[in-house]
């Protein structure tokens, strides 16, 4: 039996434990809220506690004039050649493969790379791919109208067959192209699938009509001969045509005619700004259009400004650039060519960079041909600025997300004997822009140059997800002349 009072005394220990729970509650919120608030100020702070406990490993300054060099190979050289058993395409093939490659150049030309596997892969004969210019540029030039078709087929005769259109056949007496067999290949399609649901239509039919054709061969294989070609068509057997090139290395020479310069390609456009979910920095009337074309284009998602910014998935603001570019240690003298489309917010966001830099150059400034003119935003102008990006000194991509052009180059600088690239650390700059937009100024470059000098400058590195295979192809395309790893040693023959 309870004493008196025991229930009385039972249920004041409830309710005292009750307001222990939501005190605690309570309490346990107030701490999140003051971790987020003060984060950027605590992660500022270990900048310098960390800097002055390990300033043997990270310099306090960056060489600039080391970074007008290439990077440090580790004695490593580009090399796609096979190094294994790799017969010759047989003179019969299971049928025809076309494919059609959306997306920008950049996108276009990874599928390209993926259709030439997808094709070894089946012992399938190549229908030239088809780039799907209208939807994207409103651009018709096609493949035939941007890349050196006879030099794309002869070298990779070795590889796969190539035909420029599905032959036409006789068939009860009437003249008739093979019809393809149109299929919608999974993305990220494993081997598995091209070996099995499109080869066995492939024989059904005789062609197979592969679209859309982005992203629909998986990127990691575990075959290094695989890989390699990807390799050799990207940066062998894919050039642009002659007068693209001419034009490109023309600009070059300009460039380079005062000395060193570098390339950014500055991704401050409506497509990346709507995508990223960065709308707070515009006035009322652009983020309308920002978060228009974000509900057309791309899935509906709840993005909080403040905390896409904390964790650096804002492209950065040109002015941004120029500050990450100046705590580096470079100055007003510095040649700048600007690949990019139009920037959105005009020249309100560009004066600032213009200020700190101002030599900037693009490829109409430079060279203000008709032919560029007109074509300043297609096929064509993509694929001059993309040259002139390959050949700088220096290459610096402002956001390398989900953005082709930057990755393809990355990769493409990489194999062309380890290019310098700057790849700002934007989660890790976060805070501190964060911290200088809140009028704590004291330390900054410092606090930059800590943050970059944490970053590689475009050697070789370990390809760790969600790196791509063609922003870093090392090490399957590449080796080593002295290499301990006979798997890594170059032959006489890949030299």
């Amino acid at each position: 039996m309870r004493r008196p009072g025991e229930g009385t005394t039972l249920k004041r220990l409830h309710h005292n434990r009750h307001q222990l729970k939501q005190v605690k509650g309570l309490f346990g919120k107030l701490v999140v809220a003051a971790i987020l608030l003060i984060a950027p100020t605590l992660y500022f702070v270990y900048f310098f506690n960390t800097s002055s406990s390990s300033s043997s490993d990270f310099p306090s300054e960056i060489d600039v004039q080391k970074l007008w060099d290439t990077a440090d190979s580790g004695g490593w050289i580009p090399s796609s050649a096979p190094r294994s058993d790799w017969p010759p395409p047989p003179n019969e093939s299971n049928g025809y493969l076309r494919v059609r490659c959306n997306g920008g150049l950049n996108q276009q030309r990874t599928a390209i790379c993926n259709a030439v596997l997808a094709a070894r892969i089946m012992n399938a004969t190549l229908v030239l791919p088809e780039l799907d210019a209208n939807s994207y540029w409103h651009d018709d030039s096609g493949f035939q109208g941007i890349y050196d078709v006879d030099h794309f087929i002869k070298s990779l005769q070795h590889d796969i067959q190539i035909v420029k259109s599905i032959p036409e056949i006789k068939k009860n007496g009437k003249t008739k192209k093979i019809k393809a067999f149109q299929l919608r290949p999974p993305r990220d399609a494993p081997i598995h699938w091209y070996t099995t649901v499109a080869l066995e239509k492939m024989k059904e039919h005789g062609a197979i009509y592969l679209t859309p054709f982005s992203h629909r061969l998986a990127e990691e294989i575990d075959n290094p001969e695989y890989q390699r070609l990807r390799c050799r068509v990207n940066y062998h057997a894919l050039i642009f045509k002659p007068h693209i090139m001419e034009l490109s290395h023309k600009i070059v020479d300009k460039l380079r005619s005062q000395g060193h310069f570098m390339s950014i390609h500055l991704r401050f456009e409506m497509d990346m700004l709507s995508f990223a979910g960065c709308f707070d920095i515009f006035s009322p009337e652009e983020q309308k259009i920002l978060k228009k074309y974000r509900g057309e284009n791309f899935a509906e998602k709840k993005l909080i400004y403040s905390e896409r910014r904390a964790i650096g998935k804002c492209p950065l603001t040109p002015e941004e650039v120029g500050l990450i570019l100046r705590a580096m240690g470079f100055n007003s003298s510095t040649r700048i060519y600007l690949a990019a489309g139009e920037l959105f917010g005009g020249e309100r966001f560009m004066n600032p960079f213009r200020s700190i830099f101002p030599l900037l150059e693009n490829h109409t400034s430079v060279d203000p041909t008709t032919d560029l003119k007109s074509n300043a935003q297609g096929l064509i102008g993509s694929a001059v600025d993309y040259m002139v990006c390959l050949l700088s000194d220096i290459f610096m991509p402002t956001y390398d997300g989900p953005s082709n052009f930057a990755n393809n180059l990355l990769g493409h600088r990489l194999y062309l004997g380890f290019r310098t690239a700057i790849r700002p650390d934007r989660k890790g700059l976060a805070p501190v822009f964060i911290d200088r937009e809140k009028g704590r100024v004291d330390g900054f470059e410092e606090a930059v140059r800590l943050v970059m000098m944490r970053t590689s400058f475009g050697g070789p590195h370990k390809r760790v997800s969600p790196e791509s295979f063609y922003t870093n192809s090392w090490p399957e395309c590449f080796c080593q002349k002295l290499g301990v790893n006979p798997a890594h040693r170059c032959r006489n023959d890949m030299m």
